[in-house]
């Protein structure tokens, strides 16, 4: 048995570990692995290079990914798609384990579409916003990276009794806003899924100036509504008068040492797709639910939207007072 592993799209911290589970899951059952870099672009171009045990040594605690990665708007394209198939016949492959987000278990699903193998994908994404699994490699750390420079923003905050806004990542998913913003006592926090209302905000901000509470913090996605922190902070100073300071974390939330939570999820789900394909399983992405793991068929990975909890949502202005 000949399988490859790819990851795809933007990292995560985690895939090392997948990546690792995956090998030394499949050696033990004797099975080549084949590592393909650079993702669905290194697969078109057939940039393959085997992995052992010992390939993959040292590499849980370590961020990003080992077998780099891209994001490939080739693939979108079918006589592309057809050189990845060829590519995979060519090398005897007979299984893909895709590492990645939405966009990689699209194209995933694609390529299961035109080939005999077997394609498993792994959700390995910061934003946690893959149906199929209650949390996705890389999620974690990614909150604990953002919380920690919340916490140092708001001991600027509060020494110069400021309002700050704080931009975390999630184009179309508030996960990490919301877990941030709960982590850390934002006084409000803007998500892509609820439309963002400035007037209760700014209520909110004056009526807690006038009982004394002189610094705020306020959580916004890179999606929400009106345009990002930039722009939430020009809308709220019209309507309260208020000065405020705009940090964007951006691309550090994907960097850093997986937590000890990343590292377990994506040694089991590393391991669970070399048992997925095992047992015959294609287009399909493993993944963890209550406890116990599973499979999703890949396209209601992304059709099927994740909701965020809507117990936390409720608390937000009642922990803000």
């Amino acid at each position: 048995m000949r399988i490859g592993i790819l990851t795809s799209g933007g990292d995560a911290p985690g895939m090392n570990a997948a990546i690792r589970a995956v090998v030394r899951v499949a050696a033990s059952r004797e099975w080549i692995v084949a590592g393909i870099r650079r993702g669905f672009s290194g697969l078109i171009q057939g940039e393959l290079v085997e992995l052992t045990p010992r390939a993959v040594a040292n590499v849980l605690q370590r961020g990003g990914t080992i077998l780099k990665t891209s994001r490939s708007p080739e693939f979108l394209e079918p006589e592309s798609r057809e050189r990845a198939r060829a590519v995979l016949e060519e090398n005897e492959l007979s299984a893909v384990v895709a590492i990645g987000g939405d966009g990689t278990l699209k194209g995933a699903h694609e390529l299961a579409k035109i080939w005999r193998g077997r394609v498993v994908g792994v959700p390995a994404t910061i934003d946690n916003d893959l149906s199929g699994s209650d949390d996705t490699i890389g999620f974690d750390t990614a909150l604990d990276t953002a919380l920690d420079a919340i916490d140092k923003i708001r001991d600027t905050a509060a020494s110069h009794e400021r309002l700050f806004l704080v931009e975390v990542m999630g184009r179309h998913s508030g996960f990490i806003a919301l877990g941030v913003g709960t982590a850390g006592g934002a006084e409000d926090i803007f998500v892509p899924e609820v439309a963002t209302d400035l007037d209760a905000c700014s209520k909110h901000l004056v009526e807690a100036r006038k009982r004394g509470k002189a610094m705020s913090i306020l959580i916004v996605a890179e999606g929400e509504h009106e345009g990002g922190a930039f722009a939430v902070a020009e809308k709220l100073k019209a309507k309260t008068g208020f000065e405020s300071r705009v940090t964007v974390l951006g691309h550090i939330q994907r960097g850093g040492s997986p937590t000890a939570r990343d590292r377990i999820l994506a040694t089991k789900l590393g391991a669970f797709a070399v048992e997925a394909i095992s047992e015959g399983k294609t287009d399909v992405m493993v993944g963890e639910v209550a406890g116990r793991l599973t499979t999703t068929p890949l396209e209601e990975t992304w059709t099927r939207k994740k909701a965020l909890d809507p117990f936390l949502l409720k608390l937000i202005p009642i922990l803000a007072r």
